[in-house]
């Protein structure tokens, strides 16, 4: 039997961000991650319950048992797709840091596949867990961190090569969050990478949220940092995060 999974929440939503950005989605929020990032605003603490949307898109939750087994969740999928026929593109699993649990998902994945694509999540560094599951995720959504806005200690540069070198083999988009302290050197640093690996890859600049629910950024800043990524590289976006603009999850 597949192993269960500690899950924060379960909900339907608008992907908010990223190359699927307006898809309706099914969203697996896991717990744990591996950075502290500066702006994240995620709840992804273990806890005895897990939240079910009681209806998919109805914002009301139930609370559920964990772990949360394979089981339950393609029935949750196949129950969702029943009651809202065509609604949702894929599945997103998301955190935290889904990819911590890599060896269970591993389990997971071909038994979701065969209900809905699989969306992953991530912060772009766990390069072994990554090789674990390649073969069983359609769609990657890989985060660059810039010391600017994420605050995290460390270049993470050399991992981030090295994962999108094995995400390549999916359909992957690469997001970073730019802010006033964004400067050309990370730019150029991110489309580097993308340049020598995978020139194909979009590159979706996300002006960075403050609490306040103003922006980090300037928009002559998010010019200047747009006009350099596209001189460096083929697709490149400026997209806000749409779903805090609609109020949904």
């Amino acid at each position: 039997m597949s192993r269960p999974l500690f899950i924060r929440e379960i909900f339907s939503s608008i992907q908010g961000e990223g190359m699927l950005v307006g898809r309706r989605q099914i969203f697996v929020r896991l717990t744990g991650c591996n950075l502290d990032c500066d702006y994240c605003d995620t709840d992804f603490a273990k806890s005895d319950t897990c939240k079910l949307e009681s209806n998919p898109g109805f914002g009301r939750f139930i609370d559920i048992p964990q772990p949360v087994s394979l089981q339950q969740m393609t029935a949750i999928i196949a129950d969702w797709q029943n009651q809202l026929p065509g609604a949702h593109h894929s599945i997103s699993f998301t955190g935290g840091e889904p990819l911590l649990e890599a060896d269970t998902l591993a389990e997971w994945f071909p038994e979701i596949r065969k209900l809905i694509p699989v969306h992953l999540e991530t912060n772009g560094t766990l390069n072994a867990a990554l090789r674990s599951v390649i073969d069983q995720v359609d769609y990657i959504s890989m985060d660059m961190k810039l010391s600017s806005t994420s605050g995290v200690v460390g270049e993470l540069w050399g991992a981030h090569r090295q994962f999108l070198e094995l995400a390549r083999a999916a359909l992957v988009s690469v997001k970073i969050v730019i802010g006033d302290s964004t400067d050309e050197d990370e730019i150029n640093r991110v489309c580097e990478i993308i340049a020598g690996i995978a020139p194909e890859t979009p590159l979706f600049l996300q002006p960075l949220s403050l609490p306040d629910g103003t922006l980090g950024i300037s928009v002559p800043h998010i010019f200047k940092l747009q006009e350099l990524a596209a001189s460096r590289t083929r697709d490149v976006r400026v997209i806000l995060q749409m779903h805090k603009l609609l109020g949904v999850l």
